[in-house]
């Protein structure tokens, strides 16, 4: 039997200038970075795309067959992000133009050089229910919470006690920014250890998170610490994540019903993050 095609989801996103301060993406730099798209999908490089923003970050969300880490797939984000960057950033004035890009040249991977990813090379179930959260003027670790709350909290998940595929509960990959190690704790039988790292959120960060029946890829998200590569402030790190739901993962419903669903319920909880803003920002 041969292997099934693999799908890879890639959400990378960048600060390469905004109107009116930290605030909000150009019309332009987002037509633009849809050109690069379109014409990339036409040759074949990527299946589908779309362009979109989180407060003054450009995020592309790509779908193609190349795996995680392609040179080719970062090297097309790579290139949009200097393009926007020379040719709307600069020539409008944009406030901190090209913020993320700490390196002026592309080393094969945009991991380390500034923009934020976050990727999972999946095989795709007959329907494939997938959320992205993009978040702006905070850290990494501010998904800790949210993907404790989705896939380790009977409270917020009835599934870990309902439903038979659930029930074997999840592993949670943490990430220690600043060593670059990674631990792998399997909930409910690790939770302790689990809450007793992430909540250090600016060093301890939830990577991904794994079904442990079957070590299916349910969630991923990015853990770029921009201070960490440029060794000063240069900017929050704004981070983003992916969600797989339903189908024996957490449920999505309409929030404007009764029951909000098991992927979105943590946003009802008011909870705080580091951020914001900051003087320190570049100009």
């Amino acid at each position: 039997m041969s292997e099934k095609v693999k799908t890879t989801v890639s959400l990378i996103k960048a600060d390469v200038g905004s109107l009116a301060g930290h605030h909000i993406v150009h019309p332009k730099q987002m037509d633009l970075a849809r050109e690069h798209l379109a014409k990339a999908k036409a040759e074949g490089l990527i299946i589908d795309y779309y362009v979109f923003n989180a407060g003054d970050d450009l995020e592309l969300l790509l779908t193609h067959r190349k795996g995680e880490n392609n040179p080719e797939i970062h090297g097309l984000a790579w290139g949009i992000f200097k393009d926007v960057t020379e040719k709307v950033s600069k020539p409008l004035k944009l406030y901190a133009a090209g913020q993320d890009l700490l390196s002026e040249a592309f080393s094969g991977n945009v991991k380390g050089m500034g923009p934020g990813v976050a990727e999972m090379e999946i095989e795709e179930r007959r329907s494939e229910p997938i959320i992205i959260f993009a978040a702006d003027k905070t850290e990494p670790g501010a998904w800790n919470y949210v993907l404790y709350k989705i896939f380790a909290d009977a409270w917020n998940t009835a599934g870990l006690v309902i439903d038979p595929a659930l029930h074997g509960g999840f592993t949670f990959r943490v990430m220690d920014v600043v060593k670059g190690k990674v631990v792998d704790l399997a909930c409910p039988a690790e939770i302790y250890d689990l809450l007793a790292l992430i909540g250090t959120t600016g060093r301890y960060i939830v990577e991904r998170v794994y079904r442990s029946s079957d070590k299916l890829l349910a969630a991923t998200a990015s853990t770029t610490r921009l201070s960490l590569i440029a060794g000063r402030y240069v900017g929050k790190d704004d981070p983003v994540c992916i969600v797989r739901c339903q189908h024996g993962l957490p449920a999505v419903r309409d929030v404007t019903s009764w029951a909000s669903g098991e992927a979105l319920a943590p946003f009802f909880t008011p909870h705080f993050v580091a951020g914001w803003m900051s003087k320190a920002g570049a100009a």
